[in-house]
């Protein structure tokens, strides 16, 4: 596959499920565990399944993905109809999905490269010399490149996981189902593996389904499809709003706000971003916003000495909004910065609106004061 943007019909879906149903077991032990399920994935969109364990989520990636036969209903994936679909024509529609599963299933006898090189092999449409070339720079985008050589016993749960990702994503099908594919991930490479997940979709036009509760990864997503007891109850389009309202739950200061109080802080906030170096705030500035980090890290300096380091999901700026006095450290950004900032006003009405948040601020700025 050469690495030209693919060029989908953008009102077919990828994806297409009616009327699914699916049970486990037979007989008095028969039970069903997918109910009614429908659901459409147009090209390019990266859609996140959520709800608890046994919800049916896997399940529902499993038939998707043409790896467990369909009991009711239909699907169409990539425009087949996968209950019609035998032997070769069955192997090429799979060819043209990357998987990631919890279960990294890589071939111990071969290295990382090695496991990668398979898959390109498989699809076939690379000469030698250029799937080295590219089967090492995904490696490397994912923070393997010192690692390309190692077989499977000789890399850790995390980095086992990042070479299951590569080896799903280095094609760069049409379509990605993933299950909880940043569980066992540290936070930088968390940050890679969703900036990867969502080029793929706007520079390959990818369809990606996945299974998680990672907020990092919420928050980029273009529709949240809930999931309870097997049936879908709820499939959102994300807005931007949205996106931040599931990014707050995630946050502790926010987490025990009512919906209501979420939305309305959600609306007022704006993203701001800032590059490597850059001083977001100053010490001794009159302080007006209050600043949540979504990605990257920042370091908080006082009289020119580093103090502390926060990351993603962590917040400043309360101090100077909370006293009324100049801001008491620079913070800067040590990577590139992604910010949700809420205004003044909108801070005091979130704190004349909810007791909880009041106390949770008041916690955090007697800790650091």
């Amino acid at each position: 596959m050469n690495d030209m943007p693919l060029l989908v019909e953008p009102t077919s879906p990828v994806l297409r499920a009616r009327d699914v149903n699916f049970f486990y077991g037979e007989g008095e032990a028969r039970n069903q565990v997918l109910f009614d399920i429908g659901l459409d994935v147009m090209p390019a969109q990266l859609v996140v399944m959520t709800g608890p364990s046994g919800s049916g989520k896997t399940t529902l990636l499993t038939l998707v993905g043409a790896l467990r036969s369909l009991q009711e209903g239909k699907v169409e994936v990539l425009g087949h109809d996968l209950a019609s679909l035998r032997g070769g024509d069955l192997v090429r529609v799979r060819r043209d999905i990357g998987f990631i599963f919890q279960m990294h299933n890589l071939f111990e006898s071969l290295s990382a490269y090695e496991n990668i090189k398979m898959a390109m092999q498989l699809n076939g449409a690379r000469p030698g010399r250029e799937m080295r070339q590219h089967g090492v720079s995904m490696l490397e985008r994912l923070g393997l490149g010192a690692r390309i050589d190692y077989k499977p016993h000789s890399l850790s749960g995390g980095q086992r996981q990042r070479v299951a990702i590569a080896r799903a994503l280095v094609n760069h099908p049409r379509l990605v189902l993933a299950d909880e594919p940043t569980a066992a991930l540290d936070p930088d490479s968390t940050r890679n593996v969703v900036r990867l997940f969502k080029e793929m979709t706007e520079e390959f036009g990818t369809s990606i389904v996945m299974v998680t509760h990672d907020h990092r990864i919420i928050e980029l997503a273009d529709r949240l499809v809930h999931m309870v007891d097997g049936r879908i109850v709820s499939d959102i389009q994300l807005n931007d709003a949205l996106r931040i309202c599931e990014f707050l739950k995630g946050v502790e200061v926010f987490k025990n706000l009512t919906p209501t109080e979420l939305t309305h802080i959600a609306e007022h906030m704006a993203k701001r971003h800032y590059l490597p170096g850059e001083a977001v705030v100053r010490e001794g500035e009159i302080g007006h916003e209050l600043y949540l980090i979504s990605d990257g890290e920042v370091k908080v300096e006082r009289g020119g000495n580093e103090v502390a380091r926060l990351g993603a999901g962590e917040f400043f700026g309360e101090l100077a909004l909370l006293s009324g006095e100049p801001r008491n450290a620079t913070v800067v950004a040590t990577d590139a910065l992604e910010t949700y900032v809420l205004g003044e006003p909108e801070f005091r009405s979130a704190m004349d609106a909810s007791a909880n948040f009041r106390e949770q601020l008041r916690r955090v700025y007697f800790l650091r004061h």
